[in-house]
């Protein structure tokens, strides 16, 4: 079990903790700050792109449709 705290601290006392850390501890923080900021954008870029109105047999036949397209082009260098 876990347990938690809840502290109300603000932007600049949150910066003056953090300045007071080792070097290593400001590494491994940055690195978790920047996979947040990173999950939040891919989170947000599928909900963007997700829909229900595209299923596997659709893309199937349009990759088909571009792919015979492309075939079909004269080879020209």
């Amino acid at each position: 079990m876990k347990n938690g705290y809840n502290i109300d601290l603000g932007f600049d006392q949150i910066l003056d903790l953090v300045r007071q850390l080792p070097k290593k501890e400001k590494i491994r923080l940055s690195k978790e700050l920047e996979r947040d900021i990173i999950d939040a954008k891919l989170t947000a870029l599928l909900k963007a792109f997700k829909t229900d109105d595209l299923d596997q047999d659709t893309i199937n036949r349009e990759v088909e449709i571009v792919r015979a397209e492309l075939y079909a082009k004269p080879k020209g260098k």
